[in-house]
């Protein structure tokens, strides 16, 4: 007899973690990698966040915490907010999560019931789009390109057929890195309100920027599902910890999803993480070197032959287009690691109607790394035909 197996497990795999697995795989053949696949920063925790760690496994039992955090975690975020944007949402607004992998799935079920309609930009995250698929809800897809520069905009929203229930933006964007300028996102923020869009904004790449400081949508509306994370510009992936800003009637649905979903965010890693809003000067020198990679890649990859470059403002990923080379990123991607041992990811993982022809080079490595590998596109793509 054949055992039901659930839907919702059958949503598409984040592809970036099966090309992790494949250059593993590689490296422990021997042979070496140059990582520019994975979203996660090279760097390890700050000094201020480790010595945290250790005082706390010495000094607390590290039992379960409240579902919406330690208090002093959670007033650190309510401060960040004062110090960063001189906003004050209050601590009892903040809920701290494992990642903010959990602060979007208890976003999704608090806001939206199954078969509701929420857009996203493609091309975007996408496990926004699996774990939205796998609680069913209806994903609909924003076909973004340069001339919105990869993100939603009012016109694109009253362009659709049907109302939507939820809106979801990032800025800085993940694969794009492109960011919403303040009137812009004003404008959006009202447009939704006005037409009783729940809107959830990703900042999880706050503080990587290039430009301008990337603007929060809590600026404009304390309605807004603000999600953000410890695993970017504070250097803590594999800790896990990322937390919520929710309006004041989502708080407590929140809390009681988390309770049964989750218990509590890592103790430890709560702890810890209160150090870490004191750590800019050691976190704003890996913004300096994102920059530096960043520059190396914008300047060596056109030449390579890679020219059609989304325009990078924040985060550390490039989006390019590589249909000279190909229509199927994901062979080209598995190409370029046997032959040249370059991972990155193909754009199938961040837009599944056209990401056939585009990658995403994340630069969140050392800067040797960033140069060696522009060094080989350029030989390596020198000489494959032409598609």
């Amino acid at each position: 007899m054949t055992l039901k197996i659930a839907r919702r497990g059958q949503v598409p795999p984040f592809i970036v973690m099966d090309v992790m697995q494949a250059a593993a795989a590689r490296e422990q053949a021997g042979e070496a990698v140059l990582h520019l696949e994975v979203g996660q920063p090279s760097t390890g925790a700050p000094t201020a966040v480790l010595a945290a760690a250790k005082a706390a496994l010495d000094a607390d039992k590290m039992g379960y915490t409240l579902a919406l955090g330690v208090p002093e975690l959670r007033s650190a975020i309510a401060d960040h907010y004062h110090d960063w944007y001189q906003l004050s949402p209050g601590a009892e607004r903040i809920a701290v999560t494992t990642g903010s992998s959990s602060g979007f799935t208890l976003a999704f079920l608090a806001a939206f019931e199954a078969g509701d309609r929420v857009a996203l930009a493609s091309p975007g995250y996408p496990a926004y789009r699996n774990i939205l698929t796998a609680l069913g809800i209806e994903v609909v897809d924003l076909l973004t390109g340069p001339e919105d520069r990869f993100q939603p905009t009012p016109a694109l929203l009253a362009a659709l057929p049907q109302p939507i229930d939820g809106l979801i933006i990032a800025s800085p964007a993940n694969p794009t890195g492109t960011m919403i300028a303040a009137a812009e996102m004003a404008a959006l923020v009202g447009y939704c309100e006005q037409q009783g869009i729940r809107l959830i904004s990703d900042e999880i790449y706050h503080g990587i920027s290039f430009g301008a400081p990337a603007v929060s949508a809590l600026a404009f509306s304390d309605n807004v599902i603000v999600i953000n994370s410890f695993s970017k510009y504070f250097s803590m992936t594999g800790w896990r910890l990322g937390w919520m800003v929710l309006p004041a009637d989502l708080v407590r649905p929140v809390e009681c999803l988390a309770q049964n979903l989750f218990i509590s965010a890592p103790t430890l890693s709560q702890l810890a993480a209160v150090a870490a809003f004191g750590a800019a000067e050691e976190l704003d020198q890996n913004v300096v070197r994102y920059a530096r990679n960043r520059a190396i890649l914008l300047n060596d990859l056109p030449a390579a032959g890679l020219t059609d470059l989304a325009p990078a403002d924040g985060a550390f990923y490039i989006y390019a287009d590589v249909s000279a080379y190909t229509d199927d990123s994901a062979a080209f991607c598995r190409q370029m690691l046997r032959q040249i041992g370059i991972a990155c990811t193909p754009g199938t993982d961040f837009d599944p109607r056209r990401g056939h022809q585009t990658v995403r080079f994340s630069f969140a490595g050392a800067s040797d790394d960033m140069a060696e590998a522009a060094r080989r596109l350029k030989t390596w793509l020198k000489n494959l035909p032409l598609a």
